[in-house]
């Protein structure tokens, strides 16, 4: 339902505390007060037998139907046994939405839990609802306190989404003290209905809001949940913080990669790959927040420092390094009005070290250079009580100066302080000119870099990926067909004949690997490698036998037929007498990779809980759990996100060139894990995927073994894409071809990321006039930034079809939709070459869209079109589309079609 009735919640018309006998009197008071004295306006009512004093403003009823108004916000109160009750009221009432404050229940109640009758309840109605668990919400700029918080919360462009109803109140006490103001405070609690992806679509188009800030415990639709955080976060600063970091596996892991990718290594890939900041404990949410709540995002990561104390400077240039940061330069300008005006004992460096006796004109002179210099990007200013002058005459200065400079130049360089000693009053005077202000020097580097990351976050955001090779075109048919026949015999794990047949059929490089009975079996396979002059290595064979080195399944470096069939035999043996019950094909027998300068690698895919495949990369070998030196990326990926994924392990160092060994081939460790992710999305019955060895060097990468794990499937990859997928991947199973009616034959497929050049070629073509009918302005300037809003999409809430001229490659006219946040209509959008007209592309770029309106559920496609645009306007009149004028703006037409 998402943002469906939201605003009702947040900015309600009219709201009723619903209480029955048992109710908690004292959350009944503590809601109601800060009901009053947030000033709300609208009407407000109490439904329940026994209305405390606290309500005497309140129109007062013993049920719903007795209220001389429908209330928009319900904030239930009974005992958890009248919940339900009280919920199927308020829908059959009318009402726009309820919040749940009672503590986690999970009764019984015909086999059902009472969550689940609860949320029924709701949705028979269209009532959304929020918690149980919850202590309400705050919306300061609609004057409603409808929670238990102890102090109200002050408008501002923050906005606060927790589980957690005590770190609500937490973080709105310190606020309080710190002058930080609020769009919008929501503990949805348990998360019956009203979750994290509909309060993040809700406050991502917020006017009021400027900054996110979530407190996670657990996410429970992660597809849901990954779609709009990746759209709030190309929108808006969002910082999330985790609980939980060190819970461990709820089961022992049978792979290495699946022990690497623990419940939070999985969060972690999560939030990094939807743009998110992730922060560790509250310090370091206030310090975001102290932040975001008073800077806006600039570009760069350069921080000059301003300062009475040497040593102080000199720590926290150690914590900006720390942190990322980089310390910035002096121009030589600046350096040299620096050396005219201040003492000569000044550093003459960044830190500028302005000596212990530095006053308030001292610091307005190095700021004032400071700020105006374009060798940093952000100024931190500090200040230690050391000599005569006033701490306070010196926060003024500042403060006036820092006001002078964004007047005068209008600029985002950010200006944050330090003041050691006595804060009180310097506090007051830094929040009132909305400058933030820190109690030391590690949390004021730490805010800076918090808008840094979020920079750097959304850039990479918008990269564009390098195109894939031409040449990878996996068999997915052939690899169906081994998952198939493995799943028919009943078995979970692949063996290592049918692994090299999956992965030869997704051109991934694996030792082959030859079938043996027996001993003597065994020894003629190995004569096979001893011929290339090759040791081998032999394995047992037994699909029960997962973990083979724990009951001396392998033995390798094998030179010889003696020491093969001897390995042969005493393998055998110690399987039959060590695991009687396991079932004995036989032996594997492989050839050894004599590679002097490789590294080991670990590659694979890793079945989470909440949010599906991820895809698991680091060093490898038999220690890999105790090196524990890995990164995880939720699949589908692309070859950028791959070489992230590889930067972000410290093995990544060891693929550089060292000494005499040349440096490894990078991009074949980047195409494996792309091609592991497109595994992935092909057949979703792969839970895990672990390749350890995967041996790389100049060469290339070759996986030395692989082990593949198997399940079916609950529900079929259908129009939605993958089931288990927390992204939704490049939807493929969309791609046709077709011909126009001069014969011209077309690929239709959907839009990639990598596509921007392409795009940007199209658009050389297409005449400025129809530039301006597409996009209602004129379009002089095609950049990164604008072909990346065509190029780059949710495949999980919008859509666009490119159309490509199978001879020449040439892109010939694009298509899109844009689902709303309720997934009910999508807006559309739609753009040829100029030189097409009259061929019938604009024709089957429409009715494409449609068809996939249609199989993805929506129930309405909607557009604005320029009245002049006639040719659009008759096209769609043809298409069954309705056409009104815009209300608000007499050029334009609304137009419209019901799918159905």
């Amino acid at each position: 339902m998402s943002t469906y009735r939201l605003d009702r919640l947040l900015a309600p018309q009219s709201i009723v505390i619903v209480a029955d006998t048992e109710a908690d009197a004292g959350l009944v008071c503590r809601i109601a007060g800060n009901l009053d004295a947030s000033q709300f306006s609208g009407k407000r009512g109490f439904v329940g037998p026994h209305p405390p004093a606290a309500v005497d403003g309140f129109e007062k009823a013993e049920t719903l139907d007795a209220l001389s108004f429908v209330p928009d916000l319900a904030i239930v109160v009974s005992p958890r046994a009248a919940v339900l009750k009280r919920v199927q009221e308020a829908g059959a009432r009318g009402v726009s939405g309820a919040v749940i404050v009672a503590d986690r229940f999970e009764a019984d109640t015909d086999g059902k839990t009472l969550f689940g009758e609860i949320e029924a309840a709701a949705r028979r109605h269209s009532l959304r609802l929020i918690g149980p668990n919850s202590i309400g919400l705050l919306s300061p700029h609609a004057h409603l306190n409808a929670s238990l918080a102890g102090s109200p919360a002050q408008p501002g462009d923050l906005a606060l989404i927790t589980q957690s109803g005590a770190l609500a109140a937490g973080v709105i006490e310190w606020a309080h003290q710190h002058d930080v103001g609020f769009s919008g405070v929501v503990s949805i609690g348990d998360q019956i209905d009203v979750d994290f992806g509909d309060m993040l679509d809700y406050f991502a188009l917020e006017r009021h809001t400027r900054a996110i800030l979530l407190y996670v415990e657990s996410v429970q639709d992660a597809r849901k949940f990954m779609s709009a955080a990746r759209l709030a976060a190309r929108a808006k600063p969002v910082v999330v913080i985790k609980s939980g970091r060190h819970r461990q596996h709820p089961h022992t892991a049978e792979t290495h990669t699946a022990a690497l990718a623990g419940p939070d290594a999985v969060y972690d890939a999560a939030f990094r790959r939807a743009g998110l900041l992730r922060v560790i404990d509250l310090d370091e949410l206030f310090s975001a927040a102290e932040t975001l709540g008073r800077v806006r995002p600039f570009p760069g990561k350069r921080l000059a420092i301003v300062t009475n104390g040497g040593g102080i400077a000199s720590l926290t240039v150690d914590r900006l390094i720390d942190f990322g940061g980089a310390i910035a330069s002096l121009s030589p300008a600046t350096l040299e009005a620096l050396d005219a005006a201040l003492p000569e004992h000044w550093s003459r460096t960044n830190p500028i070290d302005l000596g212990g006796d530095a006053d308030g004109p001292r610091y307005v002179t190095a700021l004032d250079h400071v700020l105006a210099d374009r060798a940093n990007d952000g100024v931190l200013v500090l200040n230690v009580p050391l000599g005569p002058a006033s701490s306070l005459d010196v926060a003024r200065a500042v403060v006036d100066t820092a006001a002078a400079y964004r007047r005068q130049r209008h600029s985002a360089k950010p200006v944050l302080t330090v003041w050691y000693g006595d804060r009180a009053e310097v506090g007051k005077l830094f929040d009132a000119a909305r400058i933030p202000n820190y109690s030391n020097e590690a949390e004021a580097v730490r805010g800076f870099t918090h808008l840094v990351r979020y920079r750097e976050a959304l850039g990479e955001l918008m990269e564009t990926p390098p195109s894939l090779p031409a040449d990878f075109q996996p068999d997915t048919q052939a690899a169906r067909a081994v998952v198939d026949e493995v799943l028919a015999a009943g078995r979970t794990w692949l063996d290592p004949l049918e692994v090299g047949r999956l992965f030869d059929a997704y051109q991934i490089p694996i030792t082959p690997a030859r079938l043996a009975r027996d001993a003597d079996d065994a020894v003629a396979a190995a004569g096979h490698f001893f011929a290339e002059g090759l040791p081998v290595a032999v394995k047992i064979l037994s699909p029960d036998v997962v973990h083979k080195s724990d009951i001396g399944g392998v033995r390798l470096n094998l030179a010889n037929e003696g020491a093969v069939r001897e390995a042969a035999n005493d393998i055998l043996e110690r399987a039959a007498r060590l695991r009687p019950e396991a079932r004995i094909t036989g032996l594997t027998v492989h050839p050894m990779m004599i590679r002097p300068k490789t590294r080991e690698l670990i590659a694979g895919i890793a079945d989470d809980p909440v949010f599906g495949p991820v895809i698991v990369f680091g060093r490898g070998g038999t220690a890999v759990e105790v090196i524990n030196d890995k990164a995880l990326a939720l699949p589908p990926l692309d070859l950028r996100l791959a070489e992230d994924l590889i930067a972000r392990t410290r093995v990544s160092r060891r693929l550089k060139a060292y000494r005499d060994v040349p440096a490894a081939d990078e991009q074949a460790v980047a195409l494996t894990l792309v091609k592991l992710a497109q595994l992935a999305a092909d057949l979703p019955e792969v839970r895990e995927i672990d390749i350890n060895p995967l041996l790389a060097d100049h060469t290339g990468v070759i996986a030395v073994d692989g082990r593949v794990k198997v399940a079916a499937t609950a529900h079929a990859k259908g129009p939605s894409g993958h089931p288990r997928f927390a992204i939704r991947p490049y939807p493929q199973e969309w791609e046709r071809r077709t011909t126009l009616s001069d014969g011209t034959p077309i690929l239709l497929r959907p839009v990639r990321p990598e596509d921007e050049e392409m795009f940007r070629t199209f658009l050389t073509r297409v005449t400025p006039d129809d530039l301006r009918l597409r996009f209602f302005t004129p379009i002089k300037d095609f950049s990164h930034a604008f072909i990346a809003r065509l190029t780059q999409l949710d495949y999980g809430r919008a859509m666009a079809f490119v159309a490509i001229d199978e001879a020449s490659g040439d892109m010939l006219g694009a298509v899109r939709l844009h689902a709303d946040a309720n997934y009910e209509a999508g807006e559309y959008g739609i753009m040829t070459r100029t030189d097409m007209r009259g061929k019938g592309l604009g024709w089957l770029l429409m009715t494409s869209i449609i068809e996939y309106a249609k199989a993805e559920g929506l129930k309405a496609i909607e557009g604005q079109v320029l009245r002049e645009n006639t040719m659009m306007l008759a096209m769609c009149a043809q298409l069954g589309f309705t056409s009104r004028p815009d209300p608000d703006d007499a050029g334009v037409r609304l137009v419209k079609l019901e799918v159905t």
